[in-house]
């Protein structure tokens, strides 16, 4: 079932009741879907009359996300006088290990209630709403909006159709069990949101530095399990060089995962001499986030990633031999 229930919205009232003041966060490095959940978040606490504050450890490296990051704060100042009245939101993850270090210390005195459609083992707090099949957080939030206050307006639209469009692949990801995605992005599109520009927001103006990044990493691919595996990598180098105003990591799954017979994909990254990042992506049936999760990452069966402490030497051969028993 993709949509919330009558209890969750209770839940979720009950939740907003008990606080006079609320601080919302999301995971670091936030993507589409986690900014647009948390602003969308914001406008509801606001629409209840209470005040709130957005938080975000950054990095804004993706190119879509860069206008969005003055509406976030790094820094918690207190909105009322009890901390005890002052209650956490976390969307798009459970955990709070992913806010980022100096968010979490922040933040983790405060009662929290968690708005995900990630998988995971171990929420940060039983009070939540948590849909793994739903195909964004920001889907999510969009109910809460309209079951509370009724058809955004035109603002709140667009930015509900940009986490929409994020986390969906602009819809390429939904199957035929999708219909309730279809007919939300519909009440968006009446609303006002305009799915041409929220695809060009979300796709185009992106630094030819990307573009050699790109070609970098698809001469480095190598094939494995059969040739249903491809894995490629970034070193510190290659971000040095071209990846200081993001990357665009989305079209190069979009290359490998249409090639022949390839069911999954590894793009591995050091991101400095002691820790690497994996993203996985994967179609059909191979569930990726098996894979990440071994590794104490995490995400949706077709989209997950991890990081890691180690060297691309040692780490892609561990993963490799992990996906050999999961594809």
């Amino acid at each position: 079932m993709l949509n919330i229930r009558d209890a969750q919205f209770k839940l979720f009232s009950d939740f907003i009741s008990a606080h006079d003041a609320f601080v919302i966060a999301g995971h670091k490095e936030p993507d589409g879907d986690c900014i647009a959940s948390s602003l969308g978040l914001a406008y509801i606490i606001k629409k209840f009359g209470k005040p709130c504050q957005v938080l975000s450890a950054g990095p804004f490296k993706r190119t879509e996300t860069k206008k969005y990051e003055k509406l976030f704060s790094s820094e918690y100042k207190p909105l009322c006088t009890n901390p005890e009245k002052t209650g956490l939101l976390i969307v798009d993850c459970s955990e709070m290990f992913r806010l980022g270090e100096t968010i979490e210390k922040q933040v983790s005195g405060f009662k929290s209630f968690i708005i995900d459609h990630h998988k995971t083992a171990a929420p940060a707090s039983e009070l939540c709403i948590l849909n793994p099949k739903a195909p964004a957080t920001a889907f999510l939030i969009q109910q809460l909006y309209e079951h509370f206050f009724g058809e955004p307006d035109k603002e709140l639209a667009e930015l509900f159709f940009f986490g929409l469009g994020t986390d969906t692949g602009f819809f390429r990801f939904l199957d035929s069990g999708s219909s309730d995605v279809f007919y939300a992005a519909g009440r968006l599109v009446k609303a006002g949101a305009d799915p041409r520009s929220t695809y060009e927001d979300i796709n185009g103006s992106k630094p030819l530095t990307t573009r050699k990044l790109l070609a970098i990493a698809l001469d480095r691919i190598s094939v494995h399990c059969g040739g249903k595996l491809l894995v490629t990598y970034e070193t510190p180098e290659d971000t040095k060089k071209y990846g200081k105003d993001g990357r665009d990591t989305d079209i190069l799954y979009q290359i490998l995962l249409a090639t022949e017979n390839v069911r999954a994909v590894a793009v591995f990254r050091q991101e400095n001499e002691h820790n690497c990042t994996v993203g996985f992506r994967s179609k059909g049936n191979v569930d990726v986030s098996a894979v990440a999760a071994r590794f104490g990452g995490g995400g949706h069966k077709n989209a997950s990633g991890l990081s890691i402490q180690g060297v691309l030497d040692e780490i892609i051969p561990k993963i490799i031999k992990e996906f050999e028993k999961n594809i």
